[in-house]
């Protein structure tokens, strides 16, 4: 959070620093200051010209300011670090890693995907249109993806993927979601990833998205494939009830590559809203 000094006083509203103000969480402890020196008289330097002593008054000012911004974000910190305190372990198997992740911030750009009529955050930098075609479990396809690697052992390309559609009628239908996500989580399992392949269950779950039904199944596979960099994968399918024959689904992958991106899956699931 930010505010502003206008030359005699604080702005008396505090904001979101957004791009372009640089802010530091927590301000580095100074270091103790050494006992002052006796004064040695001295030669008074020749006063500064006008526009370099305007500079200098304006440099003070800056760095008063950084100060006081400073004091202030520490003292916040420790506040909403005691607001945000994670509840004790419950003995449970942990959440996937930045489960707890910050929110995406107001004015993200979202995807828009009126065919499966849903929509979700775009994932910024690195990210780019899918525009490899079909995906076979659903009519159309929208979203995002980056590679991951280029050239895979059966001459295609391994990517990460946030995509979206209606699902193919083939799958099932909004009327039993838990048993059209699972078919369509076999399906993925059998098309997109090298085999043979390990599957472990993360969560298979109800849900409820924009007030409506939803289902969210989510796995990790692994397997021991040469010519792969990657050695696993954690993905997960949320499929909404959208009020159409076809409900919608959401299709979030990230192969182990790149595990530090893991907590985007949650924080997308989260962010979803219906049309």
């Amino acid at each position: 959070m930010v505010r502003w000094w206008d030359g005699s006083a604080w702005s008396d509203v505090m904001m979101p620093s957004g791009p372009g103000v640089a802010v530091r969480s927590t301000p580095a402890d100074a270091a103790p200051r050494p006992a002052d020196p006796e004064p040695v008289p001295a030669k008074e330097p020749d006063r500064p010209s006008g526009p370099s002593r305007a500079w200098t008054v304006a440099v003070a000012i800056v760095v008063v300011v950084a100060a006081v911004i400073g004091t202030l974000l520490a003292i916040r910190s420790g506040e909403d670090a005691d607001r945000t305190a994670s509840p004790p372990s419950s003995g449970a198997d942990p959440a996937p890693p930045s489960a707890a992740g910050p929110t995406f911030p107001p004015g993200t750009v979202r995807i828009i995907d009126r065919a499966a009529g849903i929509s979700y955050p775009y994932l910024g930098e690195g990210w780019s249109e899918f525009d490899l075609g079909m995906q076979l479990e659903t009519t159309e396809t929208t979203g995002q993806y980056f590679t991951t690697q280029d050239d895979t052992p059966d001459g295609g390309l391994f990517i990460s993927q946030c995509t979206s559609g209606p699902v193919d009628p083939r799958y099932g239908g909004a009327a039993d979601l838990q048993n059209t996500v699972t078919r369509l989580g076999t399906s993925v399992r059998g098309n997109y990833y090298p085999g043979p392949n390990e599957l472990e269950v993360l969560r298979d779950e109800p849900r409820t998205v924009d007030g409506r039904p939803a289902h969210l199944y989510e796995f990790e596979l692994s397997w021991d494939v040469p010519g792969y960099d990657a050695t696993g994968e954690r993905a997960a399918l949320l499929l909404i009830d959208v009020g159409r024959p076809e409900p919608a689904l959401l299709y979030v992958s990230i192969p182990n590559t790149h595990a530090e991106l893991y907590g985007v899956i949650n924080r997308v699931i989260d962010a979803v809203e219906v049309l």
